[in-house]
């Protein structure tokens, strides 16, 4: 594998790490001229790759790694609110994952973060790359044309999601109607500091209004809700109508925001039949026994197929416990749901 970033520092502490995860050969790079460079000979299986570096940064890097030689990429960088913009477009680019450095460019504890990049550097290893999510980045576009439509015989959507997944919703949501007869609820495993920028960038391209779930907003058809990274996200009841919060994120469950607590969260107050699940790419299970528990219940659940997922974890185990109405590539996911959402 290759890893890539200006500082030496970081070079070394890098490579240590997955040096001794015993899985990698590691070979370093000190930018993206570099990486190139070095590309074609060492034939990598995964690249970890910097954001701000000299020479060649790593969006023009990974442009030209997903045009010249496909290779799965672990963006590794600082969380800034500029960062953040900037991984959401490596993350559309192609990008399969990322980790944040956690003391900054220059972090003097990438330590704290050794276990979740040397799992994520292990699940893209394992990643299919999708031509599809290969493009170039959204050029500006105005604002679409937004109208809510009446109530439907589903009471909300449900969608979960975790590698490869912040890609896959900027292509799936925006295919959804402006007329969609529920809301619709998304826990994406994603940092805290992503999903501002990610509500923001879908709320340009969709027909539903899309917000970050950052305080208690009351549950309304043409809308979106992101839930809030490093946190989970729930569904209750008021009075006046079903809600969506933020809450800290509970021990018991192992991602976050947890797929399987959203879920177990709606169904204490709706009906499963009421509900419609989306279950996209990820590593691990979060999710599958959650909605596999709304298809028993008489819900409807969709899986995504093997052949478009970045990894088959998530939908594949919902698949393998029977608890898919419906396993779609991921190009017919939105159709199938709007069909179901009227």
């Amino acid at each position: 594998m290759l890893v890539v970033d200006d500082s030496a520092l970081m070079r070394r502490a890098l490579k240590g790490i997955l040096t001794e995860a015993g899985d990698f050969e590691v070979f370093t790079a000190r930018n993206g001229v570099d990486a190139l460079e070095q590309m074609g000979r060492l034939r990598p299986d995964v690249v970890t790759l910097d954001v701000n570096m000299p020479e060649m940064d790593g969006l023009t890097c990974l442009a030209k790694i997903m045009k010249e030689q496909p290779t799965p990429v672990v963006m590794v960088s600082s969380l800034t609110e500029h960062n953040a913009l900037v991984t959401l477009e490596a993350l559309e680019l192609g990008a399969v994952d990322y980790v944040p450095k956690p003391g900054g460019t220059v972090s003097l504890n990438i330590d704290d973060v050794a276990v979740e990049l040397v799992n994520k550097v292990r699940s893209a290893s394992a990643a299919k790359l999708n031509r599809a999510a290969v493009r170039a980045p959204r050029a500006p576009v105005a604002p679409p044309a937004r109208e809510i439509g009446p109530a439907g015989s589903v009471d909300l959507v449900l969608i979960g999601s975790s590698t490869g997944g912040p890609a896959l919703l900027s292509d799936l949501l925006p295919q959804l109607p402006g007329t969609l007869g529920a809301p619709v609820v998304v826990a994406q495993h994603i940092p805290a500091s992503f999903t501002a920028a990610l509500a923001r960038r879908l709320d340009e391209v969709c027909a539903l209004r899309v917000h970050e779930v950052d305080r208690i907003m009351t549950l309304r058809r043409g809308n979106i809700y992101i839930g809030r990274g490093n946190a989970d996200v729930v569904v209750a009841r008021r009075t006046d109508g079903l809600i969506v919060k933020s809450v800290p994120a509970a021990a018991e469950y192992r991602w976050h925001p947890s797929v399987d607590r959203m879920v177990a969260s709606a169904r204490r107050y709706i009906d499963p039949q009421r509900l419609v699940c989306a279950l996209l790419t990820g590593m691990g299970d979060d999710g599958a026994t959650e909605m596999a528990a709304v298809r028993d219940g008489g819900g409807r659940t969709i899986a995504e197929a093997e052949e478009t997922a970045v990894v088959w974890g998530m939908p594949g185990e919902l698949a393998r416990r029977g608890g898919a109405t419906a396993v779609l590539p991921a190009y017919e996911i939105a159709d199938r749901l709007a069909a179901w959402v009227r």
